[in-house]
């Protein structure tokens, strides 16, 4: 509900624009599900070069982001819109996701690689063009601090939902190929695309058209990253909050690259990752508009540090597995759902305050270039949990297989996957909380008059 003076945003502009999560929940998910999985278990690529070809892939990313946000800023400025970047992700993505699934039979592993890299580059580099002012739209939404939580609460709530459809959908699309993993894991890619793309380009509509357009050039790549430079520097809530976020994307990215591994090695059943993504999305569904109730009552902050302590206590549980495997693990993952659902929903409810500060203290025309380096950020950290799984599978003696071929992994290995989906991730989410400390920005800060926010 929101407070006197507020006015409330339309539910269609919400849904539609929470419509988009379930594109870009559905791409965060199933390449970090299953892409590594799919190197290392099918095309025989070493676990190292499988982190290194994605690694590769993700610096790309994380280099043309900010370039991106200024190029969508310019946009805006001279179109009244950031409609025409979002169209160009939606309408590209599909094509390069479902090629990076159709390597051909019969490349060599060096030769697949070098596909797989070409085309999910190229897949990473439109799903960035939405990305980006998809990012950057909630501060030109609402002005509201309220009304931003309530308007990126139902994007999780769309998020958990994409995240439960293709983590749990994709495998099980994949198992309609049968023998032939080729097949499976071309139609996985064919539908899943087309969810992708559909979901995006419906949600580009909520882009606002039609608002003050001002001359200028097309600004140079250099400009694009002095400027996500500058807010970095100039930010300190920004980099408090993306530094926090960015450390989380790097253990849930390492979870869910790692989750694959431990149905099939652990739990000894490749299919159980279907239950293992039931047992977290189910609760995250459930939690993210607890959440924003909870947030409503004691702020979005320490509602983060109540969610993040959840999630990595249940990553900690999950140690149990060298202990004893078994089905007692869907509790601790149910668990790390509930804390999930805040670790995203609350950051992002984050991101437009911290963007509205920053216009308060230096001036509006931003909020591309605060999407790029956030969608750059958010990037690095999923990427890097994915690495850094393969250089725990690596180090452990992971051995590789291609398509129809039996292997069998050494206790040692076994042992890696497990510490690498439960004692990394908790660490790393105690470090986001000490990197989050420092953030100042409170709901007060928004309730005094322009020019007086908290530096």
């Amino acid at each position: 509900m929101a407070t006197s003076g507020e006015v409330p945003l339309p539910r269609s502009v919400i849904g539609t624009y929470a419509l988009g999560s379930m594109g870009t929940g559905g791409f965060s998910t199933l390449p970090g599900l299953v892409l590594i999985y799919y190197m290392t278990d099918t095309l025989g690529i070493a676990a190292l070069g499988a982190g290194l070809l994605l690694g590769v892939a993700k610096i790309w990313d994380v280099l043309i982001d900010p370039v991106i946000g200024i190029r969508s800023d310019r946009d805006l400025a001279a179109t009244g819109s950031r409609h025409r970047f979002m169209v160009a992700g939606g309408a590209l993505l599909p094509l390069f996701f479902i090629l990076t699934f159709a390597v051909p039979a019969g490349l060599g592993q060096l030769a697949a690689g070098l596909w797989v890299l070409v085309a999910f580059t190229a897949t990473a580099t439109a799903f960035s063009l939405f990305q980006v002012p998809y990012m950057a739209l909630p501060a030109e939404l609402t002005a509201s601090y309220d009304q931003r939580t309530r308007l990126l609460s139902l994007r999780v709530l769309v998020l958990s939902l994409a995240i439960l459809l293709f983590g749990a959908g994709g495998p099980a699309l994949r198992t309609l190929g049968g023998a032939n993993q080729w097949l499976g894991y071309f139609l996985m890619s064919v539908v899943a695309g087309i969810v992708i793309g559909t979901s995006l380009l419906a949600s580009a509509r909520v882009a606002p058209r039609g608002g003050t357009r001002t001359a200028g050039q097309p600004a140079p790549i250099r400009q694009g990253y002095l400027r996500g430079l500058a807010v970095l520097r100039r930010s300190q809530p920004f980099r408090a909050l993306l530094l926090a976020f960015a450390l989380q994307g790097l253990a849930t990215g390492g979870m869910l690259a790692g989750a694959q591994y431990v149905a099939t090695w652990v739990l000894h059943d490749e299919e159980a990752v279907t239950f293992l993504f039931i047992a977290l999305i189910g609760p995250a569904l459930l939690f993210a508009p607890i959440w924003r109730m909870v947030a409503r009552r004691i702020g979005k902050e320490r509602s983060f540090l109540l969610s993040s302590v959840l999630f990595g206590l249940a990553a900690l549980a999950l140690a149990g597995m060298l202990l004893r495997p078994g089905a007692w693990v869907y509790l601790p993952v149910a668990l790390a759902g509930a804390g999930y659902a805040g670790m995203q929903s609350l950051p992002m409810s984050m991101l437009p305050d911290v963007i509205t500060h920053d216009a308060v203290e230096h001036g509006e025309g931003n909020a591309g270039i605060f999407g790029g380096v956030w969608t750059a950020g958010e990037t690095t950290g999923m990427a890097l949990g994915a690495v850094i799984l393969t250089v725990v599978l690596a180090a452990s003696g992971y051995a590789e297989s291609v398509a129809g071929q039996a292997t069998t992994q050494q206790p040692a290995a076994i042992t890696g996957i497990i510490l690498a989906f439960s004692v990394l991730p908790a660490l790393v989410i105690a470090l986001s909380l000490w990197a989050f400390r420092r953030y100042p920005l409170r709901e007060s800060n928004f309730n005094q008059p322009r020019g007086t926010a908290a530096a």
